[in-house]
């Protein structure tokens, strides 16, 4: 990932095309317009929040703790990176994923995510 976060830093963010491709191990080369990943397209700091989500297996517990933030920053930085991606449009609204959360974290007790979940 670092050679992603030096690209990153070199093109200031600007979106890029990859115009070149050769195969690791091999004398193969592929030319034409390419777009990087839409992780690439994320400065060098959303991916290292990325990479920490994942090996965290989707914890906001243990982001909170690894990052020495509260639960509202860390998903906040989740819906952020998530809309710059464009896989889903962040809802302002609580959805049972909210709910589990807010329960995993601490934020709410077992009777009142039990309750929340049967408003939803």
């Amino acid at each position: 990932m670092d050679e992603w976060q030096d690209l990153t830093r070199l093109t200031g963010g600007r979106p890029l095309i990859v115009e070149r491709v050769r195969l690791a191990g091999s004398e193969i080369a592929i030319e034409g317009a390419f777009r990087p990943p839409s992780l690439a397209a994320l400065s060098a700091e959303d991916q290292v929040f990325v990479a920490a989500f994942v090996r965290s297996h989707g914890s906001i517990k243990e982001m909170e703790r690894v990052f020495g933030v509260s639960y509202p920053t860390v998903k906040n930085r989740l819906n952020r990176i998530s809309a710059r991606l464009g896989f889903v449009v962040p809802s302002s609204g609580s959805g049972t994923g909210d709910v589990l959360d807010r329960l995993e974290s601490g934020e709410i007790s077992a009777a009142e995510a039990t309750e929340a979940l049967k408003n939803l």
